[in-house]
């Protein structure tokens, strides 16, 4: 047997899960992505989903999509630097510029290309990347590709993200890279103390918004927006998976900033571009949220319900203040019966287990939709109070 398998052989950890019948991942749905998916033929409440504003299924989406791949084809053949940028790339691009309130955007084929493209463009040798602890997996990928000296601050604490910036010399680029809207615990970045540091120490701020557009900001726009400082925000970066209903991703800033990542971001320059329907569908998503401002209202108010009911139930969910909800359970085996459970009793949630927390911070992410009503998520809290106590998760 070669090196390579005898290492892969050894990894047995999801064989276990599945004889168990308790594996949670790779689940097949067989419908179309809305507050109800079929799955194996059968009905199921679907928690789980990051389409915050229930795009994904809007007509005006979908014909955008069809008329586009009827104009353009199916895709570019090649990337964006070649012969892969089409009228409507630029477009989405003005669009997104616009829509966040910077200067100008580069679009890119997925929001983690967008990540590990521009983080590690923008810093050099002898240069500082401060990221959040808890910050998403393409932050920190980013990280190892950049020959930048990287330094963790505890996750939210203004105190350690001082602590390291004081380490910084004075003379070299400070990227401060946090999530606006952290994707497992539903908690906000502190934008506004993160902002006033940065000026202390001649640092550069850059939002990875993915969970944020179309969720906080009068109209959708995101973390700065929130906060009133897309002004002090140097780099803004988003994601189309989420809200926007379709796949890709772009980063926005002032004309210079963005020309050069244009120029030197290997993973815009050597990916394919983005689809022509994928364009045309976050188009088509930009204009709905401008037409529709309800979804957003409806969205929060649905999210505030609950955060409620959750607590009142006994549950402990952290600090969440958005549709992302962490149902805190604290064991790995109880964490993935729960989600077993609960899928029998026809509800999709989201185990989260070691290693992407650790193993005494096992949870299940419950997310809203603004398409959910309120008697599908008491149908699904009323399960999770009753198998909860079952397993003695609470009393």
């Amino acid at each position: 047997m070669r090196l390579l398998q005898q290492k892969t052989s050894l990894y047995t950890e999801p064989r276990k899960v599945e004889e168990a019948g308790l594996y949670p991942f790779f689940r097949v749905i067989d419908s179309e992505q809305e507050t109800v998916v079929s799955m194996h033929g059968k009905p199921v409440l679907m928690f789980g989903s990051n389409s915050y504003l229930g795009l994904t299924t809007h007509p005006m989406i979908k014909e955008a999509s069809i008329a586009a791949i009827k104009k353009y084809g199916s895709g570019c053949a090649g990337s964006r630097f070649l012969n892969g940028t089409l009228d409507i790339h630029i477009e989405l691009e003005n669009k997104l510029a616009e829509f966040v309130g910077k200067e100008a955007s580069l679009v890119y084929s997925t929001g983690f290309q967008v990540n590990i493209g521009v983080i590690p463009t923008v810093t050099s040798r002898n240069d500082y990347i401060l990221i959040d602890e808890l910050n998403h997996a393409s932050i920190i990928e980013a990280t190892r590709l950049s020959f930048a000296r990287v330094l963790k601050f505890r996750h939210n604490n203004m105190d350690s993200l001082e602590k390291m910036l004081k380490q910084c010399k004075p003379d070299r680029i400070k990227l401060i890279v946090v999530d606006g809207v952290f994707s497992m615990d539903g908690d906000i970045a502190n934008l506004p103390e993160i902002v006033r540091l940065a000026e202390q120490y001649n640092a550069t701020v850059m939002v990875d918004d993915a969970h944020a557009l179309g969720v906080l900001g009068a109209h959708g726009e995101g973390t700065s927006a929130h906060f009133g400082l897309t002004d002090k925000v140097d780099l803004i970066m988003g994601t189309f998976s989420k809200s926007l209903a379709s796949i890709g991703g772009f980063i926005a800033s002032d004309h210079d900033t963005i020309n050069y990542i244009k120029h030197h971001s290997r993973s815009l320059i050597f990916s394919a571009s983005i689809t022509p329907a994928s364009a045309a569908s976050v188009l088509a998503a930009l204009e709905i949220i401008r037409q529709e401002p309800e979804r957003i209202e409806n969205l929060w108010a649905l999210t505030n319900y609950t955060i409620d009911r959750f607590r009142s139930l006994g549950f402990d969910i952290g600090n969440t203040v958005t549709p992302i909800i962490p149902v805190l359970v604290r064991d790995t085996m109880k964490t993935l019966m729960l989600t077993r459970m609960l899928l029998d009793e026809g509800i999709f949630v989201n185990p989260v287990i070691a290693p992407a927390v650790n193993k005494n911070a096992a949870l299940i992410r419950f997310s809203l939709m603004a398409t959910h009503t309120k008697e599908q998520i008491d149908k699904a809290l009323d399960s999770f109070h009753r198998l909860a106590k079952k397993l003695d998760i609470i009393h």
